[in-house]
């Protein structure tokens, strides 16, 4: 059964009544970030139950040592992980002389959260009946800026509902944390420095190994009925990483008071004085105050929202779980600084160790390509030029090869491997199709083709150099194979001939060689100083053709369909309709021994190859893949309904694409995976998107134009989205009569519906 304790709205999460068995996962839904920092939604005040408290600070990692059972050659030294990072927002909170603890109260009533993502920020209120009988009622409103992206702040009111109440105020910056995912049970913070101005005050602590150093601070202001109290702290405590300030204040039954705390960290990354970074940024953000920050933060979301937004009308839980799904990803990158990238759980968790994943090129791009400037599709392309010479590094050292050759890790944070299970960083070499790929589909959709010749063609040489590299001939069937892989579906390890893997080796290898003909033509000194940097001769080519022309795809005669993988047919092919469902998900049930015989896929494989190359195949093709694969996906991956609706979309199977819809937009809020505790699936959301604008509104884009196949759910009454397409901004609404396109700007646009041109002029 999935929760349903999230009310279903417009445009927040909404939570009512307090259930301890809840709080971790809702730390994780009402999480917030700014694409600088993020932090799950744990109490401000001391919390003796359940938690997993979490706060994240982007760029900053650390390399925790590797943990395995034996040691293979090739295994990454350390697995790279995003770290909690000093807490900031805690404020442990006395009442009359006793601790206000959720946990230990005798009555909380009208417990409610709200995630405004309309205007980026979290509220949370409650009354409690303490222990010794003093009731209170309490509001705290938090959110990240996102104009002052190092500054978030809280404001923590509470007012006195049965008697005069002493409350003393206890606000705290605390170094001193740890991992819930640690290898070695280790420390990563090392404290530098503690230091106090008035009512602020400054801890300073760098990471072991990598030496990132951090200034976490607070500035504290107190008011009693919404006035300033310019309260001084009665009592200090210091400690090597921690400190804490006390503030005494007495009101009466039915006054209230409230505490303003502004946190946050200044980095090394970008400051040479971490310190003096964060006075300045104080002075910043209280120069403005708290009512202007918050006046800033609805105008920065309402500019997010007025290109980003998806509206759906006629369906309360879908329109939900699509702005969910596009506040996260907006929380979680913001494009501004190319040597950041998008981690799977972004700022909501530590699982998969906030690094880069293949997710970020195949999911994400799109989305980012669509709502935004192309710059910023641009940076996270830019992201993996910038680590070319690891990847290099990487295929030369963990596998041997030569001549420049490049594999890019399946995890990483700055270039280097930093996954530890082998049959995953060794043989999930796909990813370095999605990368490639992604070049192919940033110039197709921006039309901007001057990253190719500028650093594209030297990733995709690389690329190339791999594959050829990676395939073998095989004599008995007189083509070429690629042995012992991963495909997409990671529920088989270590097989032979995966379809998708052998398709996108061939298709990077024909690609790079087009690719390297039209800049000779187009851009022939960028050419001959790729050329001569790379060392690439003719005859290094042909050899790349002979491969990528003689790639062998396993195929059934039988069944008219391309194999997952030369042993797939063998496999007691039971769909998973018949699988009892108390054997679901087979990931947590099953030995992997078991998973491995399987029949089951985790997530598109075959079909991945298929949402890639579309225009490469028949829709009666994909229909008798689709007809033949769903049956045996069993979805355990976040990222396999958001493939399966567009397709199902594309082939008329309207019902099943709407299920698959709610799946990917619900699957954190609905917890179909029964592990948002852990963390939000970010990148997975951007799948979120391109169910509705690729697979509803069947988006393409055809010899630079835009084409549009529209279809609608039948429990919607219609839906809009916008795309940045080339600098023009079109609108397109979508009801069950008649499509409709607005366009801003001064210069028209064709575009296609169904294969019919269609002119739009611009709203002047």
């Amino acid at each position: 059964m999935n929760q349903d304790y999230i009310k279903a709205d417009n445009w927040s999460i909404i939570e009512e009544g307090f259930d301890a068995e809840s709080v971790k996962s809702s730390e994780s839904l009402f999480s917030i970030g700014n694409g600088a920092m993020g932090q799950r939604a744990n109490f401000e005040e001391n919390y003796t139950g359940k938690t997993f408290q979490g706060s994240y600070i982007a760029g900053i990692y650390y390399p925790d040592k590797t943990k395995v059972g034996w040691w293979k050659n090739g295994y990454p030294k350390y697995f790279a992980k995003v770290l909690n990072a000093p807490n900031w927002i805690g404020i442990d909170i006395e009442i009359n002389d006793e601790i206000l603890d959720l946990n230990t109260c005798t009555e909380v009533k009208n417990f409610r959260r709200e995630l405004n993502m309309k205007e980026g920020w979290y509220n949370r209120s409650f009354e409690a009946t303490l222990q010794n009988g003093t009731e209170i009622g309490v509001t705290i409103r938090r959110f990240l800026c996102m104009n002052l992206d190092e500054v978030g702040i809280i404001n923590y009111e509470i007012t006195a509902l049965n008697k005069d109440t002493k409350i003393v105020y206890k606000p705290y910056v605390d170094a001193g944390v740890t991992n819930e995912d640690a290898n070695w049970e280790e420390k990563f913070w090392e404290p530098l420095d503690v230091k106090r101005t008035g009512n602020a005050a400054f801890v300073t602590a760098q990471t072991f190994k990598t030496h990132f150093k951090v200034t976490t601070f607070m500035q504290n202001s107190i008011f009693v009925n919404d006035k300033n109290g310019n309260i001084s702290p009665s009592n200090i405590k210091t400690g090597t990483d921690k400190i804490q300030f006390s503030y005494d204040v007495i009101i009466a039954k039915g006054q209230k008071s409230s505490i303003q705390k502004i946190g946050g960290y200044t980095v090394s990354m970008n400051h040479e004085n971490t310190v003096t970074a964060a006075e300045t940024v104080i002075k910043e953000a209280l120069a403005k105050g708290y009512d202007q920050l918050l006046a800033d933060q609805i105008e920065a979301w309402s500019k997010i929202w007025e290109m980003s937004d998806i509206t759906i009308e006629g369906d309360v839980k879908a329109q939900q779980g699509i702005r969910f799904n596009i506040f996260q990803l907006n929380q979680t990158y913001s494009g501004k600084d190319s040597r950041l990238n998008i981690g799977p759980k972004g700022f909501t968790g530590e699982k998969y160790g906030g690094s880069t994943y293949w997710d970020t090129e195949a999911y994400c791009i799109p989305f980012y390509m669509a709502t935004k400037d192309q710059q910023v599709a641009r940076n996270l392309l830019t992201y993996r030029y910038n680590q070319l010479d690891k990847a290099i590094e990487n295929a030369k050292d963990n596998l041997g090869f030569t001549n420049g050759a490049a594999l890019y890790p399946m995890v990483t944070m700055n270039g280097e491997e930093c996954h530890n299970e082998w049959e995953i960083t060794h043989e999930e070499i796909h990813r370095n199709g999605a990368i490639a790929f992604a070049i192919f589909n940033y110039h197709r959709f921006t039309g901007d083709y001057s990253y190719i010749p500028e650093k594209g063609l030297e990733v995709l040489i690389g690329i190339a150099r791999f594959w050829y590299q990676r395939a073998n001939f095989s004599t008995e069937k007189n083509q070429y194979v690629i042995l012992g892989v991963t495909g997409p579906n990671e529920y088989e390890n270590n097989v032979n001939n995966n379809f998708y893997t052998n398709y996108i080796a061939k298709w990077c290898i024909d690609y790079a060689h087009e690719q390297i003909q039209k800049v000779s033509l187009e851009y022939p000194s960028d050419h001959k100083s790729i050329i001569e940097k790379v060392q690439l001769s003719d005859a290094e080519l042909q050899d790349w053709k002979k491969v990528s022309g003689n790639m062998y795809f396993p195929f059934s005669e039988k069944y008219g369909v391309y194999l997952q993988q030369d042993g797939f047919l063998d496999k007691h092919l039971v769909p998973v309709k018949d699988l009892d469902k108390s054997q679901r998900p087979i990931n947590q049930k099953w030995s992997w021994d078991r998973v491995l015989r399987s029949p089951y896929i985790k997530q598109a494989d075959t079909l991945q190859g298929f949402y890639f190359f579309e225009d490469h195949f028949t829709t009666e093709q994909l229909e008798k893949h689709f007809d033949f694969y769903e049956p045996f996906t069993v979805h355990e991956s976040s990222l396999s309904p958001c493939v399966h609706s567009i397709q199902a979309a594309k082939l008329d199977k309207m019902d099943l694409a709407y299920t698959f819809y709610l799946r990917t937009s619900r699957l954190d809020l609905d917890d179909y995976n029964k592990e948002v505790e852990e963390g939000c699936h970010i990148t997975s959301m951007a799948g979120t998107w391109m169910s509705i604008v690729e697979g509803f509104g069947g988006m393409r884009v055809k010899n630079d134009a835009l084409h549009f196949s529209p279809k609608i759910p039948k429990e919607w009454t219609g839906y809009t989205f916008k795309i940045n397409f080339r600098n023009q901004i079109l609108k397109v609404e979508i009801n069950h009569n008649e499509t409709k396109f607005s366009l801003e700007g001064t210069q028209e646009l064709t575009v296609f519906v169904n294969e019919d041109a269609v002119l739009v002029k611009p709203n002047l």
